[in-house]
């Protein structure tokens, strides 16, 4: 065989070689895409069943506070109010952030490039923790609302310190949990109890997927 036909068959199979890389490279991609967008799929029944009644709680309840507000707030028992003002208030704020991450799950595509459907899943894995911290800081509220006046003239002391040492713990814990909630304590046993349901597996499993996706870019690139 002619030094010049080793060579053009040489360049012939290495440029079958490269086709074939970027078709298996494509279809990598798709695939990855694919399994995603199933992935973000599972978390929308249990988001949207949050917003049906998270929309519903705050309906209620912001349409009887807003009542006693104009209508008896001289009579009302005030440490309620207050509680669930603050309570209906935070779950407001949660609500805006899952109509938000729900419409960046529904706008996942499996057209899309990788950058981008990384960029989506960037920003519903810091809104998560967000939502969670936010949610979280609710808990000292739980443990007012049934506080009255009479119990701020009557109650002695001694009576006072179970619900005020109560409150204090909760107190904590709201501001603990909001202060260290981030992702770079994902490997901590309590924020693995925190975070092991169906809102954040399906998040880490499909950033964990796409990483994979480079790091064969990568690799193959470097060979």
């Amino acid at each position: 065989m002619h030094e010049l036909e080793l060579k053009q068959l040489w360049q012939s199979t290495n440029e079958k070689l490269e086709e074939n890389f970027v078709i298996h490279k494509k279809n990598t991609e798709d695939l990855t895409q694919v399994k995603v967008q199933s992935l973000l799929g599972s978390m929308k029944p249990i988001k949207i069943f949050a917003l049906l009644v998270g929309f519903l709680w705050v309906g209620i309840g912001g349409y009887a506070l807003s009542s006693i507000y104009l209508n008896s707030f001289a009579e009302a028992n005030k440490f309620f109010l207050f509680s669930a003002s603050i309570q209906v208030g935070l779950t407001a704020v949660a609500l805006y952030v899952y109509v938000y991450q729900l419409i960046r799950i529904y706008g996942v595509d499996v057209t899309d490039p990788i950058i981008k459907t990384q960029e989506i899943l960037s920003n519903l894995k810091m809104s998560t923790l967000w939502v969670t911290r936010i949610l979280f800081l609710q808990l000292p509220v739980w443990t007012t609302f049934w506080w009255n006046e009479t119990m701020l003239t009557d109650w002695t002391l001694f009576q006072w310190i179970l619900p005020v040492t109560v409150t204090a713990l909760f107190t904590y814990a709201s501001i603990w949990l909001f202060m260290n909630i981030k992702y770079e304590n994902r490997n901590e046993k309590w924020f693995q109890l925190l975070f092991n349901g169906i809102e954040w597996a399906p998040l880490m499993k499909s950033l964990e997927l796409l990483e994979q996706v480079e790091e064969y870019k990568e690799q193959n690139t470097i060979n």
